[in-house]
């Protein structure tokens, strides 16, 4: 049996044995020294027989030739030595370079041997330099791999997939992941002579990025529930799932408060409550169902395996218990509640686009009906989705045209029996439609961000108008949440009044508690700017909100003016009568004015002075006048004649 010649040389043996700092992993499966000197040698040879031959025919001396032949030789052995320090310096970096790679790298020749491997193949999967040699097979290296923990699968499959692969000249791709979690790159490019190239990169934490950025993309960061993107691409797998008659329903919720909460407590305990409010709703779905975050307080479930409208209702009336359990948030006990809108598969649409946005009217149709409900899409919201398009549009042109008049509402001072002043109320006469009601397009309005430039039309003209009127008759303009918020209030205040010449305590601004509620220490200070201006503030729609009694403590009121809902019910017993006295004795208390919105009978009248109301308001006096009606009201010497109900003149009269 021949005998089998190792890869490596003797002289890489013995300089591996030299090698005490680390072993050189760099090797290069092929012996030249022998060949080397074997070369030098016949060189020398030739090179003396061609002296000796030239010395000859020339008829030279012996001595000659040898000396000729000598310097031959020596040309030879200083060119052969050079080409070897030459030879050795460039394995020295190639050794150098191999080592210092961030790739390991190993080289297998046609018959799956290895041929040359670096370093850090070694290191990065913790082998053994026993195993890992030049001659070792590939087979062998796998096997190794897979008893040290460094591969996971079956080194046969692998194998035999890798060879084949080479087989057919195909540059591979892979990555392959430890027992200890770490990714690796696999590049396998083949070689012209049936051998192939194998680089091994650590991706871990490229890969770790990736998920994360992936995460990020497709997860809420601060609930960790999906997102709008994977929302829609679930959306997608179950309208697909509909041809197979599995149907399901879309659920938008929105959390009702929820910017009150955020903004009298802090983003931290706003924060803290959207995370707990998501588990809630995520412990009330089934595995297959599915949930996601919106955006601020919104939510979207879909609950598939739906066979009809009762089973949505079971669902959500689990989540409105999960709702409505109080929350402990940053040591704040919270209440809340939510509208909920639903979109059912097929029935209400069959695209995404059309599942979403019906589910979005539905619950918008919710809230408009007083929130802390649910709605199911019905068509009529479509419609009246396009109508309030419309409205937008046709407000627009409304605002850029001055298609907006201001109509005045008499406020009756009781102890003066006179006009005290006028609240200006907005009325919008369209070309087509006639007379709109603000009810239904202030919301249009702030939804638009129109209301802004309309309050300040509304502003400039109401004063414009009272400058017209009696010097102790005030105005009363109502001051839109949005409005109030814009840091340019006050000084749209001062030019009002520049304008119109209009004395600033004649000017009385009225303001609803949705104003305080969302940023309190902001409204304070602005409701101190518009003190310092001498305008009066009156605190609209009192005891419809959520801590009106603690709004009186805490900012400058000159008024408070009690909503209509209480006026309505002042006389029945067992009625609002004992909240009214209550509101006029605080009110009394810090030398504030009441007035009673909405009288409209002569009982309510009477009871209502007789509990010690300053002010009162309402159709039993007069509807709102426009602006040629009230001067010439204003005008009259007898104001009692203002006064419709004959049995509340006569009381007038007395």
């Amino acid at each position: 049996m021949p005998k089998q010649i190792k890869p490596t040389s003797a002289g890489d043996r013995i300089r591996s044995k030299l090698d005490w700092g680390r072993p050189t992993l760099a090797r290069v499966s092929f012996s030249s020294a022998p060949l080397l000197w074997l070369i030098i040698g016949g060189l020398l040879l030739i090179a003396a027989l061609a002296a000796i031959i030239g010395a000859t025919e020339a008829k030279l001396p012996v001595h000659v030739a040898g000396m000729a032949s000598l310097v031959i030789a020596v040309i030879l052995l200083f060119a052969v030595h050079r080409f070897a320090r030459l030879h050795r310096s460039a394995r020295h970096q190639l050794d150098n370079a191999l080592d210092n790679m961030t790739q390991g790298l190993m080289v297998y020749d046609s018959a799956s041997r290895i041929t040359l491997f670096n370093r850090r193949y070694v290191e990065m999967y913790g082998l053994s330099l026993d195993i890992i040699r030049p001659g070792r097979l590939f087979r062998d290296v796998m096997q190794h791999r897979k008893a040290t923990g460094s591969f996971v699968g079956d080194p046969v499959t692998f194998c035999d997939t890798v060879l084949n692969n080479v087989a057919e000249n195909r540059l591979t791709h892979t990555i392959l992941t430890t027992k200890t979690g770490r990714s690796f790159q696999i590049v396998n490019q083949p070689l012209g002579d049936g051998g192939w190239v194998t680089t091994h990169e650590d991706v871990t934490e490229l890969k770790r990025s990736e998920q994360r950025v992936e995460h990020m993309a497709h997860y809420d960061a601060l609930t960790n529930l999906p997102n709008r993107a994977l929302l829609r691409a679930r959306l997608d797998q179950e309208i697909s799932r509909t041809a197979h008659g599995q149907h399901f329903a879309l659920l938008y919720i929105d959390v009702d408060e929820f910017k009150e909460i955020n903004d009298s407590l802090g983003h931290q305990v706003g924060d803290d409550f959207l995370k707990q409010l998501a588990q809630r709703l995520k412990a009330c779905l089934r595995q297959t169902d599915f949930i996601a975050r919106l955006g601020g307080d919104e939510f979207s479930i879909i609950q598939t395996s739906v066979s009809d409208g009762s089973d949505v209702e079971e669902l959500i009336a689990r989540l409105y218990a999960a709702i409505r359990e109080p929350f402990q948030c940053g040591g704040h006990q919270l209440a809340c509640d939510a509208s909920m809108g639903i979109a059912m598969a097929l029935t209400d649409g069959a695209e995404i686009d059309q599942l979403i946005r019906h589910a979005d009217l539905a619950v918008y149709d919710a809230k408009a009906a007083g929130r802390r409900t649910f709605r199911f899409f019905e068509p009529r919201m479509d419609a009246n989705a396009r109508a309030r398009r419309e409205m937008a549009q046709d407000l627009r042109e409304a605002v850029r045209t001055g298609g907006f008049e201001l109509h005045y509402q008499p406020i009756v001072d009781i102890a003066r029996h006179a006009i005290g002043g006028c609240e200006a109320l907005l009325r919008w006469p369209h070309p087509e439609k006639g007379m709109i009601s603000p009810v239904d397009f202030v919301p249009v309005a702030e939804d638009t961000g129109l209301i802004t430039e309309i309050g300040e039309w509304v502003l400039m003209t109401a004063c414009l108008e009272a400058a017209t009127w009696p010097d102790h008759i005030k105005i009363a303009v109502n001051v839109s949440p949005v409005q109030f918020r814009s840091p340019a209030l006050a000084l749209r205040v001062i030019q009002a009044l520049a304008a119109s010449g209009l004395a600033a305590s004649r000017l009385e601004l009225e303001i609803t508690e949705a104003v305080l509620i969302r940023d309190d220490e902001a409204a304070l200070a602005v409701l101190h700017q518009l003190r310092a201006i001498g305008v009066r503030i009156a605190l609209d729609d009192f005891g419809t909100g959520f801590s009106s009694l603690s709004y009186l403590q805490r900012f400058p009121f000159d008024k408070i003016k009690i909503d209509r809902s209480f006026i309505a019910d002042v006389t029945v017993p067992g009625g609002s009568s004992s909240i009214v006295q209550a509101v006029v004795t605080i009110a009394a208390a810090r030398d504030m004015v009441t007035t009673a919105e909405g009288v409209e009978t002569q009982p309510q009248l009477d009871l209502l002075h007789m509990l010690g109301c300053t002010q009162m308001q309402g159709w039993l006096f007069s509807k709102a006048l426009p602006a040629t009606d009230i001067r010439e009201l204003l005008g009259k010497d007898d104001q009692a004649s203002m006064i419709i109900d004959e049995q509340a003149a006569r009381m007038w009269a007395e």
